[in-house]
């Protein structure tokens, strides 16, 4: 069977340890069959200074530096090679899309980019939707695969399980010892542990990114990041980001003339 995997990958990280989250196994095994893989982190990972609480803002930068810490011991572990670190807070990528866009163009030129790799659009986390979205543009240049992450479709929690198949999904079984591996290296980010209970490490799920019509959740139902909304007060924890506000940005992005 030919290889699904490119020579020169870039991979789109929206938050320091989706790398780990969506392809651990994936990226040993391209590895294993040649392929140099650039990794480019798109947020620091970190919500903004003035969404934390009013007593947490001055730890602020201690929290990001901690996040890059541990997103460069992750890299040095996989044998990424990090090409850019973004100062972007999460959940703010639909806020960038111009810039996102001409970002990834530029890395794909000067690393001599083959293939893309990017989260799925399943509703799991408003950036990982729109990077969806903008690599959907550069399909006729280079392939693009996309990786189950996290989703809430039909009202339950799913791990590394597209919101619906189309038939083109690669489901890769990790070994005992791949999934050790990756355990361990989930481990590596400290400052995630209270997010990544539902990662699942019994397998990785990619296939060649799908046709969406980004002006409509990815999903009917309630999407992952807006499980919570019902909060009555503005918890840090909670992202209250408006799953309407990013098909939106989405929508104005591909289609700048419909929308002006």
């Amino acid at each position: 069977m030919p290889s699904p995997f490119g020579r020169h990958i870039l991979l789109l990280v929206p938050h320091p340890d989706d790398e780990l989250v969506a392809c651990f196994a994936t990226i040993r095994r391209a590895q294993a069959e040649g392929s140099k893989i650039y990794a480019l982190y798109l947020t620091h990972g970190c919500i903004a200074r003035d969404v934390r609480w009013p007593w947490d803002r001055k730890k602020h930068d201690g929290h990001v530096a901690r996040r890059r810490n541990e997103a460069e011991q992750a890299a040095k572990r996989l044998n990424l090679i990090p090409v850019g670190w973004s100062g972007r807070a999460a959940r703010s990528l639909r806020q960038h899309m111009p810039t996102l866009n001409t970002e990834i163009r530029q890395a794909m030129t000067e690393h001599h980019i083959d293939q893309i790799w990017a989260p799925a659009y399943e509703g799991g986390n408003p950036d990982h939707d729109v990077l969806n979205a903008i690599v959907s543009t550069l399909t006729e240049n280079v392939s693009v695969l996309e990786f189950a992450e996290y989703n809430f479709a039909g009202g339950r929690a799913h791990s590394q399980e597209f919101p619906k198949n189309n038939g083109l999904e690669t489901r890769i079984r990790l070994s005992p010892a791949e999934q050790k591996e990756k355990k361990q290296a989930l481990e590596l980010y400290v400052s995630e542990q209270c997010n990544l209970g539902y990662v699942k490490t019994e397998s990785e799920c990619f296939r060649p990114i799908a046709k969406y019509d980004y002006s409509q959740p990815p999903h009917q139902g309630t999407l992952w990041y807006a499980r919570f909304r019902w909060v009555p007060f503005r918890h840090p924890r909670v992202d209250f980001t408006d799953p309407e506000e990013v098909c939106q940005a989405m929508t104005h992005f591909l289609h700048p003339s419909a929308a002006a």
